[in-house]
């Protein structure tokens, strides 16, 4: 599937998008210009400011605000970038080095509060409650995840139902918050509204659970990141929390070893026992499951290119390799 295909609808809106994302990284203090802009032009994908113009061209929506939205959402995301790479202290990120491993932990925090502050200026220039009540509660459950998230790092004991409660949060939530900002934007219908708020949670969660099993099946080149991360910073995601339930008591003992200690010096075993496990493709499943949810919400959006776009999109999420 090639992901040009869902870009190619919106690209003139893509490209205005960047200009504002330049636009607004502007600041009088250099060293804020120079990390902000590192990390926006690190050759992401772009996902949630792409889901922001879909979503708002397919309910009828054009201009600007629509375009301000979605570089918002995009410097909410990558705010959280910032701050994740420090708590994670990881040393890669889209096959280059993290800005807290090129510049330092403090100045990577601060650029990161640099580009919330810009964000909510931003939302208050697009001038619409609804849209930033929307945004403000994302932002503050986007923190309650991660800090869920941090509370269960060496916790072998974490269960599946935490695990989604912390992907919802931490992912989840700027997903459906950029679908639901837009349809609010749009000023869409009751029954509208609550279909893209739900499809941007159900993609979300989809995006996640196939990061984590990215972990044990990818490959750093590809990834563009250190494969077995999670596992390294003893993250309890669903493979090894699937293999600790399902899997032998010789896996279980050793995956749950693993997470309580951190570190990558089992991790060819811990790969050779998610896999025998199940847990892999239970995780794909799961995803293909949510998936095809989200896709089902759709229904409530006018037949476009931009409804059939979102499909692919969301196509896409699960079966990408980085």
């Amino acid at each position: 599937m090639q992901p040009q295909a869902f870009y190619r609808a919106v690209a003139d809106d893509f490209s205005a998008v960047d200009g504002i994302i330049k636009k607004q990284l502007t600041s009088r203090v250099p060293l804020v210009s120079k990390i902000g802009d590192y990390i926006t032009s690190a050759g992401g994908k772009r996902l949630r400011p792409l889901l922001v113009l879909l979503c708002g061209k397919a309910l009828g929506r054009e201009g600007d605000d629509l375009r301000l939205l979605a570089a918002t959402i995009e410097f909410l995301h990558t705010a959280t970038l910032l701050h994740d790479d420090v708590v994670d202290m990881s040393g890669m990120r889209r096959g280059r080095s993290t800005a807290n491993a090129m510049w330092g932990n403090a100045p990577s925090v601060l650029v990161g509060d640099f580009l919330y502050s810009r964000s909510f200026e931003m939302m208050v220039e697009l001038g619409s409650m609804p849209v930033m009540k929307i945004l403000s509660q994302a932002t503050r459950i986007i923190a309650e995840g991660e800090v869920l998230q941090l509370s269960k790092v060496r916790d072998a004991s974490t269960t599946e139902e935490t695990y989604m409660e912390v992907i919802r949060g931490k992912t989840a939530m700027l997903f459906e918050a950029s679908t639901h900002s837009a349809a609010a934007l749009c000023e869409a219908t009751p029954e509208q509204a609550e279909a893209l708020r739900t499809f941007g949670d159900h993609l979300g969660v989809a995006f996640q659970l196939v990061d984590d099993l990215l972990d044990y099946k990818g490959d750093a080149e590809t990834l563009g990141k250190n494969v077995g991360d999670d596992l390294a910073e003893g993250k309890p995601t669903l493979p090894l929390i699937y293999t600790m339930r399902e899997g032998t008591p010789e896996q279980a003992a050793l995956v749950r070893k693993a997470i309580q200690k951190g570190g990558i010096e089992d991790l060819e075993s811990i790969r050779e026992a998610v896999d025998a496990s199940g847990s892999l493709e239970y995780t794909a499943q799961l995803a293909r499951d949510y998936v095809a949810r989200a896709i089902k919400c759709l229904d409530a959006l006018p037949a476009s290119e931009y409804r059939d776009a979102l499909v692919e999109l969301s196509e896409f999420a699960v079966a990408r390799t980085h």
